[in-house]
């Protein structure tokens, strides 16, 4: 399996150095050749100097045989449209890193599902440490054929759980709302720009981003303006 790294962060770096010792093919993306000669010394993995968010450099790392894309840099906004742009470009999974827990909400009416906050990750485990719960790792509770999938709840999808038209097997497990856990009944309304999280086999997944996500267009790696 082959991952691409855009930023040379720390997390990548770590994260590269775990690959390469299980024999994974790892390729850095990184704009700072400074930081490319001082690791180029440390792992033995492709390196591309350059901005990770154009197009025609992320092209370079052949997108459609790279199984992971990790877009992992310092700044939130550049992990977003590197994400978007690998996205088009046929990367088969995309790992968005944000910092402001803000931006969350538009990453995932982009359909970035992969995306990852890792301050509050750790904060929300350290905190369940200290009031001496163990924290279950999400591989271990959606086993076999489960499949977690959110959305972001626009006009058309606004009206009470029972009239959401979701393939079966599937069910609306809880909703946010102003920051708010809401565990819904089937008579519960969803508001527009409520975040909507289902339970769903993953034979759906597919099927559920073409039908509730943004679309994307291939060519102007912008959001389509039907969805704007």
């Amino acid at each position: 399996m082959k991952a691409i790294f855009v930023g040379a962060s720390s997390t990548a770096v770590m994260t590269a150095q775990l690959l390469l010792k299980r024999n994974h093919e790892v390729v850095i993306v990184e704009r700072e050749k400074a930081k490319i000669d001082q690791l180029s010394n440390e792992l033995d993995c492709g390196f591309l100097l350059g901005d990770g968010s154009k197009p025609a450099l992320l092209r370079e790392t052949n997108p459609e045989g790279g199984d992971v894309l990790y877009c992992l840099t310092g700044q939130d906004q550049s992990n977003i449209i590197a994400s978007l742009v690998g996205r088009s470009l046929g990367f088969e999974k995309v790992v968005t890193k944000i910092q402001d827990p803000s931006y969350e909400h538009i990453c995932i009416e982009l359909g970035l599902e992969g995306t990852i906050v890792p301050a509050r990750t750790i904060g929300r485990h350290l905190a369940d440490l200290f009031e001496g719960r163990d924290p279950f790792e999400l591989s271990t509770i959606f086993r076999y054929d489960a499949s977690p999938f959110s959305f972001v709840a626009k006009e058309e999808q606004a009206g009470t759980i029972s009239e959401l038209a979701l393939p079966k097997p599937s069910r609306v497990m809880c909703l946010y709302r102003n920051e708010k856990l809401i565990i819904p009944d089937e008579d519960e309304r969803i508001e527009v720009d409520d975040e909507v999280v289902v339970l769903t086999h993953r034979k759906n997944v597919d099927a559920l981003h073409a039908e509730l996500s943004v679309v994307i267009d291939d060519e102007s790696d912008e959001p389509s303006t039907e969805e704007r």
